[in-house]
């Protein structure tokens, strides 16, 4: 259900995201903001590194925002699936796009 582009590499993808207009918002540890403190907009590209490595430090610079997910100290990081989960449901949830729920079956 998500439209799908591939790009060529890195420096394809900045052209194309820069042409239109779209913010870049990398999910890390190295940042400040929590991500429900965020407002989010529509065509927000979010993007998630490795588990292990995170992204470059090149990716680090183009972002437009830099966020993070709380976590208690000495508790281990959340894996990048529930990651993307989280910080997708509360982006949808701010642009009120979360699909509806479903009629009850009589």
């Amino acid at each position: 259900m998500a439209a799908l582009s591939r790009h060529a590499d890195w420096h394809a993808f900045e052209a194309w995201r820069r042409t239109k207009a779209r913010r870049l918002v990398l999910l890390t540890t190295k940042a400040a903001t929590a991500y429900t403190g965020f407002t989010f907009a529509a065509g927000d590209i979010l993007l998630f590194g490795r588990e292990s490595a995170g992204v470059p430090e090149e990716i680090h610079q183009a972002a437009d925002a830099r966020l993070t997910i709380p976590m208690r100290a000495g508790a281990r990081s959340v894996n990048v699936a529930l990651s993307a989960a989280m910080v997708a449901g509360e982006a949808l949830r701010q642009l009120r796009q979360y699909p509806q729920p479903l009629a009850p079956v009589a």
